[in-house]
């Protein structure tokens, strides 16, 4: 793999082509680990980050893509990475309603046959394409056929029931998964979904190893001060309870996706989208982090996946979340989503534990390494695919 990161000379192969399709955008200001892979990327070769499931819809959910509306439909390059994305008319989602599946179908079936010649031209020029895990499936058959040669691999970084997935995208996922050449799990509880097995893998989250560098100065005065990051399942019926009962602790809760609960206690602090850099002071510098996930729809996976959790981790923080996603982690107290008094003891065992860093991880180079050829890497084997 270390080929991939050199510049080539003339007497050496091309550097490869690199193609990412994904419902995130490279530009935005939140990151997720797809974002890192493709920054990984984008060392070892010319790449491409194709954003997809946007459309005028998109303005009905606060979509995060809708600062970048205006360079929709043409190609920018943003840190060395060319970025498309597509808006269409409307793009396909999931209805819901059994009786409104044949329609469902119909918009999916067409989506994923007219792709903009913009994709078309990425997928026959690139050597390896990344599919994150959601629509970026509808167009896994086209890759295959228009690029037999490519390398395919697909990045689960959720269990497509967890998302709550289309009925088309689930089944044309598992009608495709035979023919990736690599699935990258980023837990191996999420293996029991996937309709295929040799090519299955457990690759989990990269974080990067200057964190603590990035982390400076802290935002806080003096006090007890508690965060939570991001908005996936977000639970702030959580918040209501603990700024109640732990006045003495400041909740900072950033990029909810929610404005301010108006039972929130007057120690909640809520902001909008932070950019990733400052997400990690407000981390570094707290003595609690928080995920607070809603219990009724907690994948379990999300013990080894949550890159709030693992962030968390990496700075020895104790963690209050769910009892779900504790997993064998020591440093994490588990609570029930709706039960005060658990959130309450919950709380007060964080607040009383030991600042301690107990989980190992990679940098987002020795994920990325892995995620393009797992099979070099012992570790990423799954007991089932041996």
């Amino acid at each position: 793999m270390n080929a991939l990161l050199s510049t080539p000379s003339r007497s050496e192969a091309r550097a490869p082509r690199y193609l990412v399709l994904s419902a995130h955008d490279y530009r935005t200001p939140r990151r997720a680990n797809i974002h890192f892979i493709a920054e990984q990327l984008a060392l070892r070769g010319q790449t491409r980050f194709f954003s997809l499931r946007y459309s005028r819809l998109s303005r009905w959910k606060g979509d995060a893509r809708l600062p970048l509306d205006d360079t929709a439909n043409r190609v920018v390059e943003h840190r060395g990475v060319e970025c498309y994305l597509w808006r269409a008319l409307v793009h396909p989602f999931n209805t819901r309603k059994r009786w409104a599946r044949p329609i469902e179908n119909a918009m999916f079936d067409w989506y994923a046959r007219h792709p903009p010649e913009i994709l078309r031209q990425w997928i026959v020029e690139s050597d390896v394409i990344v599919f994150e895990s959601g629509t970026a499936i509808a167009f896994i058959e086209l890759a295959r056929r228009l690029n037999p040669r490519a390398r395919l691999v697909y990045r689960a970084s959720d269990a497509l029931s967890a998302i709550d997935v289309a009925d088309w995208v689930a089944r044309t996922f598992d009608k495709v998964a035979p023919q990736l050449d690599v699935i990258a799990l980023v837990s191996p509880a999420m293996a029991g979904e996937i309709a295929s097995r040799e090519n299955v893998f457990h690759i989990g989250h990269g974080i990067d190893h200057d964190l603590d560098a990035l982390g400076d100065p802290s935002p806080y005065g003096e006090g007890l001060h508690a965060v939570a990051v991001g908005s996936m399942l977000f639970d702030p019926r959580f918040f209501v309870t603990a700024s109640r009962a732990f006045p003495q602790v400041t909740f900072h809760v950033i990029g909810s996706g929610m404005g301010r609960h108006p039972d929130y206690g007057d120690n909640v602090v809520v902001y909008g989208e932070m950019k990733h850099a400052d997400t990690i002071r407000y981390i570094k510098h707290a003595q609690i982090g928080i995920a607070p996930y809603a219990s009724q729809q907690v994948p379990a996976y999300l013990a080894d996946s949550s890159m709030k959790l693992l962030q968390y981790d990496y700075f020895g923080l104790p963690a209050v979340c769910p009892h779900a996603v504790v997993g064998d982690y020591r440093s994490r107290f588990g609570y029930t989503p709706g039960d005060e008094a658990s959130i309450v003891a919950a709380m007060s065992l964080a607040l009383a534990a030991p600042r301690e860093r107990l989980r190992q991880c990679l940098d987002w180079s020795q994920t990325t390494d892995r995620v393009l050829d797992p099979t070099q890497y012992p570790d990423t084997r799954l007991a089932l695919v041996r």
